[in-house]
């Protein structure tokens, strides 16, 4: 496995590392490379762990383990810190993005992700193209959609939909977002992020001082990325000293969220005032959007962060995307500005995940042992 360079200031590039294959994408914000992550972690990447996702599907993050996410992780890094166009890994393997909500970087990324490892992409852009507009139950679609492909990547308002087209379809499936319920892989996309941010967290034991205070200004129990990058958050013990809930709501969780942290050691608590403990967070993770019932609405919006906010000089902001007025575009050109590298990140991490569930990752193995 290729090792980068020991610096784990992710915004500086050594003068005497060689250049990664690929430019750095975001122009704006901290940019995070992917090299440090890899030699932190050694030689701990575990190929025949990622082959075990083999055929299988991603619906909820429990179906996750930490292992399983730093392996991705790793993964997602090395895939970035090569070039992958001569191994062609998906080998023409056919994925199909149905999206009957609304997305720009999840299905673009997925997209890129399939098409950059010489996998091709059937597209729904918008339910309203399907038989879904005259009626069709998602059943049969999916039934539909087993002679079409190799792997489903599916959003949709209901959050329901998964299980129902579930009845039917005998493909593995990526959940991409179902209603208010999960989106698991925006979740590995934002750990991507704060793994190569601090990449000593991917050790089982981080250093003493490593641990992190994640601060979550949104409302877990109906915003699903929110929900799913605090799902993730719970696997992570050792690398997580606390977790702050910053929400308007006197309860933000929900039931199924609430299960996972009561099972997790890491100490929770939920307040309105951002301000109040804004200086001691190491992450501060917005989001404003959430879908209720059968449109989206906006929640937190009197928590606003912008250049002028006074935070400590490390703290990081990062954000799922789309943004509203909760996040000042006056903050993109500062170092706290994470989220543009987060969302950069997607593509890779999502490689790691396609290249594992279609039963490619051995070629990646290969190709590095």
């Amino acid at each position: 496995m290729p090792h980068g360079h020991d610096t784990h200031d992710s915004s500086v590039m050594s003068a005497d590392a060689p250049d990664p294959p690929r430019a750095l994408s975001n122009s704006k914000g901290r940019r995070l490379d992917p090299r440090p992550l890899l030699a932190a972690a050694e030689d701990r990447l575990d190929f025949g762990r990622l082959a075990g996702l083999a055929g299988r599907s991603l619906v909820h993050p429990a179906e996750l383990d930490r292992d399983l996410v730093v392996d991705l992780c790793l993964a997602g890094a090395l895939l970035e810190s090569i070039d992958v166009r001569d191994l062609r890994p998906l080998d023409g393997r056919i994925a199909i993005t149905a999206f009957f909500e609304a997305s720009t970087r999840t299905r673009l990324s997925f997209e890129s992700a399939v098409q950059r490892l010489d996998g091709k992409v059937l597209s729904v852009p918008d339910g309203r193209v399907t038989g879904a507009a005259k009626g069709e139950s998602l059943a049969d679609i999916g039934e539909m959609f087993n002679s079409y492909g190799d792997l489903l990547i599916m959003r949709h308002p209901e959050t329901e939909s998964v299980d129902e087209i579930r009845e039917s379809l005998t493909m593995p499936l990526i959940n991409a977002g179902n209603g208010s319920g999960q989106h698991p892989t925006q979740a590995l996309v934002d750990w991507f992020a704060i793994l190569k941010w601090r990449p000593e967290l991917a050790l089982p034991e981080p250093p003493a001082g490593a641990r992190i205070h994640l601060g979550v200004v949104g409302t877990p129990g109906s915003m699903r990325a929110v929900k799913s990058f605090v799902w993730l958050a719970t696997m992570f013990p050792a690398a997580v000293r606390r977790i702050t809930i910053v929400s308007e709501l006197a309860d933000p969780i929900g039931l199924d969220l609430r299960a996972a942290l009561d099972r997790c050691p890491i100490p929770v608590e939920v307040t309105n005032d951002l301000q109040e403990v804004l200086g001691d967070l190491d992450v501060v993770y917005m989001n404003s959007i959430a879908f209720l019932g059968d449109s989206y609405k906006r929640l937190n919006s009197r928590h606003r962060i912008a250049a002028s906010t006074p935070m400590r000089e490390d703290t990081v902001v990062m954000h799922p995307l789309a943004r509203g007025d909760e996040l000042d575009p006056d903050l993109d050109g500062t170092p706290h500005n994470l989220y543009f590298a987060q969302a950069a990140g997607a593509v890779f991490v999502r490689q790691a995940l396609l290249t594992a569930v279609m039963g490619r990752i051995g070629v990646v193995a290969d190709a590095v042992s």
